[in-house]
């Protein structure tokens, strides 16, 4: 019993002191949302995301050329797309579900030269 109370103490003074130090980061780096596809999405609703989140805001930055384009896959440029306009909605959880394909995270997906884009 006395093994039981000490694992239990020290498993949640590693969870508050974490917490801590863990909030202290998130906040040194951009902090916030982004939407992303989900991994397991079928290519046909990643393509049909895509459509429906370019007829309502640019999305040149997924195009050949553009800074998102490569690589060169759906899921990456749905993902760019998906959160270009989750953020232009107003970021609400909502404008993110496309149809229960997309996540919501809270780690800045940006990679390289392609900065998902963020508004607070």
């Amino acid at each position: 019993m006395a093994k039981t109370q000490i694992c239990l103490c020290f498993i949640i003074f590693l969870y508050l002191w974490s917490e801590g130090n863990f909030m202290k980061v998130a906040k040194a780096d951009r902090s916030g949302d982004w939407c992303v596809a989900k991994p397991s999405t079928a290519n046909e609703r990643l393509q049909e995301n895509i459509n429906f989140a370019c007829s309502k805001i640019d999305c040149q930055i997924i195009l050949e050329g553009g800074a998102c384009y490569l690589p060169d896959n759906l899921i990456s440029r749905a993902s760019v797309a998906m959160n270009l306009y989750y953020q232009a909605q107003g970021r609400h959880f909502w404008n993110c579900n496309f149809e229960g394909s997309g996540l919501i995270g809270i780690t800045d997906p940006s990679y390289e030269g392609c900065i998902y884009q963020f508004r607070k």
